[in-house]
């Protein structure tokens, strides 16, 4: 049975669509198949894979969640095998609103990848940066929360706001959520303030913290605009080395857990 992992900071701009899109990438050359589900009204994690999002209305995730529309019928297929996406549209926007008069309104979205289980090895969920209740049906829904933190000022702080949020989420509506961990990006390795954040983040959650650091890199910026993951663009990129060697520390602990 898949695993449903949703990616989440409530702080904006901390690598979170990039590490969804190029985590699930790389799980793939791991021999798993992997559904992307871009919860996030910019859509970005749909159109960095290839897709294009104008052409979306009336086929995305604002229909399954709203409308009630089948999730298997909106699913497309990227261009690399075994990478599927659960497209987002800006439609998104106005599911906040009208999922304030549904009924159990936080766990619209468990009805709507609970089926999907048996198709995917990794259901992986990017969410968006507020928090809505898009983002807590995603927590409401999800086996375990990942968390991308920069490796830049402020980083803790918007740490300490989702944990609190996490926290609520498992008193009232998901008592499983577990933190999957804590995954640093943008790190800059001639910055001291990079090197600060690593060892506090380290010293703050030890058990969780994931000792692959995702560094910062051209190839990781360009690759969306081209509407590819990492692995497809650029494979020998030092980009798509830093993700691979996530996935394969994702897996290993994965393993030890099953263990």
């Amino acid at each position: 049975m898949g695993k449903i992992i949703a990616f989440a900071n409530q702080k904006g701009g901390v690598g979170k669509t990039t590490s969804t899109v190029n985590l699930g990438a790389s799980l793939v050359t791991f021999d798993k198949k992997v559904l992307i589900v871009d919860v996030d009204p910019q859509a970005n994690a749909t159109s960095g894979l290839g897709l294009d999002v104008n052409s979306l209305k009336g086929t995305s995730v604002y229909e399954c969640l709203v409308d009630g529309v089948d999730a298997k019928s909106v699913i497309k297929h990227t261009s690399m095998e075994n990478l599927d996406i659960l497209p987002s549209h800006i439609n998104l926007v106005g599911a906040e609103i009208q999922l304030l008069n549904f009924e159990n309104r936080e766990s619209v979205m468990k009805g709507i990848l609970d089926p999907l289980r048996d198709e995917y090895d990794y259901i992986l969920v990017d969410c968006s940066p507020s928090l809505g209740i898009i983002t807590l049906n995603a927590l409401t829904c999800a086996d375990s929360v990942l968390i991308p933190v920069q490796a830049e000022y402020y980083a803790l702080e918007g740490i300490a706001k989702l944990m609190n949020t996490i926290k609520i989420v498992k008193t009232k509506l998901n008592a499983s959520l577990d933190i999957e961990g804590f995954l640093i990006t943008m790190y800059d390795a001639r910055a001291r303030l990079s090197r600060q954040v690593v060892e506090e983040i380290n010293r703050l959650f030890p058990t969780h913290t994931y000792q692959t650091i995702i560094s910062r890199n051209v190839k990781l910026a360009e690759a969306p605009s081209y509407g590819k993951n990492i692995i497809e663009f650029d494979i020998d990129s030092p980009g798509a080395k830093n993700y691979r060697q996530f996935a394969q520390e994702f897996l290993s602990r994965e393993s030890l857990r099953k263990a």
